[in-house]
Order: C-alpha cells, then structure tokens, then sequence
C-alpha cells in the first residue's frame, strides 16, 4: 500500500517543513509514503531537499500564475499511490493521522473522502481558537463539504471526480468535495487532528485574506447543485453587509423605520452566528471575540465576493 502526500507550495519553507517533519513522525512504514511538493518557488533550500534521505520525496516546480487547483492536480497525475493525501504546506499532522484515516476508509464502505479535525495549537490566540471552533462545528459524521488542507481519498476516487476545478482561485476544494459526493459520502473525524501552523492570528490580516477567499464564491457553485447547508455562507455576509450599510443611510436621511429594520436584521444575524459559535464548542471563547470575529469577516466576504463578480 502507497500512500502519495500531495502538497502545494508557495513561499516560505519554515511551514512547509513541519508540515514534512509531521509526515515523518507517522506511525506508518515510511517506505510506503511518497511526498510531492508542487511549489510556485524557483528553487529549493539544502534543508527542504534532506527529506530525500528519509522520505520517496519529488519537489516540482510549476508557474507563479497556476491555480492552487492545478498544483494539486499536477501532483496527482504524478503521484503513483494507491491513496492520495492532499496536505497544505503549513499543516502539522497528529501522528495517528494515516492509521486513523485510512481505517475509517477501509471500515466505512461509503466513505470516499475523509478529513481530520483542526486543533488549537499550543498558546493560540484567540483569533486561531475562533477559528478553530468555526471548521469543527460538526465532527465525527457525514458533511456537505470539506475544506482543501488535509483529505485523504483512494486514488481511483480522485480520476473520477476529475479532480480539483482549475478555474477557481479559492473555493476549488468545496467545488472538488461536492463531486466526490457523487460517489460517496465525506466524512469529518476528531479520532485524529491537526494544527493549521498559518492560521490567522491577527483581525485585520485575516478580514483582507476573507477578501481574497471570497472572490470565487459565485463561480464556484456554476454547474454544481448547492446544499442548503452551504446556502448560509453566501447569503448572510452580504445580507448583514447591506443591513449595517442601510443603518448608516437611515440614520443620516433621519430614517428611523428603514434604520430599525436594518438594525434588528443585522443583530439578529450577528447575535444567531454568535451563539451558534459559541454553543459549538467546549472551547470557553469570550464572546467579545466571536462578534468582533463576524463584524470583519460578513463585511470583508462581501467585499471578495463583490470584487469577484465585477472581474
């Protein structure tokens, strides 16, 4: 059994290589792991390309302007596992993370797509546990989606959901989880973990990363049925958007019925997303956190999924 770790990169190395240091600590016969870094980078360090002594490592080297879609498409068609194993390069893996991923393909037929929980890591702030709370909301059961940092899928299952959409900036890995539905079903498990080392931890940096992520929203659901459960994350940025934005108009026009409906919509909203949170999850986050949280992240989702349409 050959398990392909398909890894895209650009940019720094210090991430990318924890990221390799938790695939060598597996507890999994390292002769039956193959690594594939697909980097945007022009050249390796001496450091990065040790991995060759302990682990069957290939680092390719693609254009700056591809897709990460194609990176990880281009590492796939290189790939001669029997399991791919596609991984961010700045994701740090439990060490039971094969073992536990491959038994829950091997022990639940219908399962074609599995991905581990995402664990605070040691001292995080309370940005990252935030964060941290919002991708484990539901856990140890099927989903609609799964996110692009660490799935685990047969190989066979990957050729025929034609891989990840090369056209998306962001949001390829919700479109790629949705056709691998077709043929089965995704599944999110806590048996295993691991800590996402570029989480954001500051406000700011991340509302303008949210920007950035949500320039794909609208084309990434042409020709694809959209689940009600995804509907949420579409219409509820822009809809609590408008609703502050109205305020402020009613407020200056001396409004006061269009400045109390849009008050009341926009607190409902921000007030429900917040429990939610914070109802999910063990972890005691202050609610100060979680509002200020949803006050960047509605607005700077709206402003990529503007940003998206109008280029």
């Amino acid at each position: 059994m050959l398990i392909s770790f398909i890894i895209p990169h650009m940019g720094r190395e210090e991430m990318l290589i924890q990221t390799l240091e938790s695939i060598t600590k597996q507890h999994f016969d390292l002769n039956s792991i193959e690594v594939i870094v697909v980097s945007k980078n022009s050249n390796a360090s001496d450091e990065l390309l040790k991995f060759n002594q302990s682990l069957n490592f290939q680092f390719i080297m693609v254009d700056e302007s591809v897709t990460i879609a194609h990176q990880r498409n281009k590492g796939a068609h290189t790939a001669s596992g029997e399991y791919f194993a596609f991984v961010d390069a700045d994701i740090d893996l439990s060490e039971n993370w094969i073992n536990v991923m491959l038994a829950i393909l091997h022990n639940k037929q219908d399962v074609k797509l599995v991905s581990a929980a995402q664990k605070n890591s040691q001292n995080a702030n309370a940005l990252e546990r935030v964060r941290t709370a919002l991708v484990n909301t539901v856990m140890d059961c099927e989903v609609d989606f799964l996110r692009g940092c660490n799935l685990l899928m047969r190989r066979e299952t990957f050729f025929k959901s034609k891989g990840f959409p090369e056209d998306l900036i962001t949001c390829e890995d919700y479109a790629f989880s949705q056709r691998v539905s077709e043929f089965g079903k995704l599944y999110y498990t806590n048996e295993t973990s691991y800590i996402h080392l570029g989480e954001d931890k500051a406000y700011f940096a991340m509302a303008k990363k949210e920007i950035w992520r949500g320039q794909s929203n609208f084309k990434s659901i042409e020709g694809r049925k959209v689940p009600f459960s995804e509907l949420p994350s579409f219409l509820v940025p822009p809809i609590f958007t408008c609703g502050v934005l109205l305020l402020f108009i009613g407020l200056w026009l001396n409004l006061n019925a269009l400045s109390l409906v849009s008050i009341v919509i926009s607190l409902l909203l921000l007030g429900s997303y917040t429990i939610r949170l914070r109802s999910s999850t063990q972890d005691n986050i202050p609610i100060k956190d979680i509002i200020f949280f949803y006050l960047l992240y509605f607005p700077a989702r709206t402003i990529g999924t503007i940003k998206g349409i109008v280029t």
